[in-house]
């Protein structure tokens, strides 16, 4: 089949087509099956005082995304000529590390564990790229690099965690990051390896918005942010290296992910600088700021993704050219969202709505 494929000269678009509709359809229905299945075992995130919703929500969903994301993702590796092995790593330390915190989800691991769980994720990534480098293989000596390179992806994946807190950031922050990668790997800005991963975790990020989207159904939970957090670190490093030229490739990488990166990297300093217990949960978020103030969860999402359509613009039209100013550009595109999620530009005076 793949030789007609390739006669017709059709097959790049047959490969892409089927990556995506693998990706979603495999997330909408394995998602559907997971509430009723997470529901009837009481896997459920109940509300708390730090919480933004307000009914038991059962919670796992994560399983289904990153489920699909390997699925849509093996189905493009089934069309590669080159070597998949490192693919088949990184999938596999993904999926072993989803497993690992539905583990805790239902036992309770400790933070110890979760944090060895994600190292020994990490360690064979950076074996993967030590041959071409990290992220700073042109700026510092390779040892640095990977060092510096491994400690950001831990921060990720962490990252990508703590923001998960209302319904639809994640897959809307998820889909903003695999539209821009897929396209300039498309462009050839990147590695073109990496249009596929993008493209499966663009499709199952969107077919979970089908059930995460405000009211959510279900919650993706620890055990899809942490996994989908650490693919998403692995296709930024991989950006980084790839031909698109340094200074260009990296400054893509720091422009897509601006949002989360921004909104948590600068939580985590203000409340070390406060002396605050940072393993312990927080409503101090600028999303959960602008929850506080009343602004109901699709109203924030709609702005994150008008914030992220930009970070997207910039990331193809601007940072090719001019990496530098891309980054000014991004700089200001995410300070002014989260100048209105802070209540800086406006008081909408509402009640907070229920959840």
């Amino acid at each position: 089949m793949r030789a007609m494929f390739e006669e017709a000269g059709i097959i790049e678009p047959v490969r892409l087509v089927l990556v995506s509709a693998v990706g979603f359809f495999a997330s909408v229905t394995g998602t559907h099956f997971l509430i009723r299945y997470l529901a009837g075992r009481q896997i459920l995130d109940r509300p708390n005082e730090r919480s933004s919703h307000d009914v038991p929500t059962p919670r796992g969903g994560g399983i289904a995304v990153v489920g699909a994301v390997a699925a849509a993702w093996l189905t493009g590796l089934g069309f590669a000529d080159g070597p998949v092995a490192p693919d088949l790593v990184i999938l596999a330390a993904a999926i072993l590390l989803g497993a690992v915190c539905f583990l805790d989800d239902l036992r309770g691991l400790g933070p110890l564990p979760r944090l060895l769980a994600q190292i020994a994720a990490v360690a064979p990534g950076l074996w993967l790229v030590s041959g071409q480098g990290g992220l700073f293989h042109a700026f510092l000596p390779p040892l640095v690099d990977l060092a510096a390179t491994g400690f950001l992806w831990l921060w990720f994946i962490n990252l990508f965690n703590f923001m998960d807190g209302i319904d639809g950031i994640s897959g809307v922050e998820i889909s903003a990051i695999g539209i821009g990668l897929a396209g300039l790997a498309a462009a050839g800005s990147v590695g073109a390896r990496l249009l596929d991963p993008a493209l499966a975790l663009t499709a199952a990020a969107l077919g979970f918005l089908v059930w995460n989207w405000r009211p959510a159904r279900i919650f993706m939970g620890d055990v899809g942010s942490i996994p989908i957090g650490y693919l998403i670190g692995w296709l930024l490093i991989s950006a980084a290296s790839g031909p698109g030229g340094t200074a260009t490739a990296l400054a893509a990488c720091l422009v897509l992910p601006a949002y989360y990166l921004a909104d948590a990297t600068i939580t985590l300093v203000r409340r070390l600088s406060r002396g605050e217990n940072v393993f312990q949960a927080h409503r101090q978020h600028y999303y959960q700021q602008a929850v506080i103030r009343g602004v109901g969860h699709a109203v924030i999402c709609g702005w994150v993704i008008t914030a992220d359509a930009g970070l997207i613009a910039t990331a193809w039209f601007v940072v090719p050219t001019h990496p530098v100013w891309g980054i000014v550009l991004a700089a200001m595109i995410v300070a002014a969202l989260l100048g209105w999620m802070a209540g800086v530009w406006n008081n909408p005076g509402k009640q907070p709505e229920p959840n």
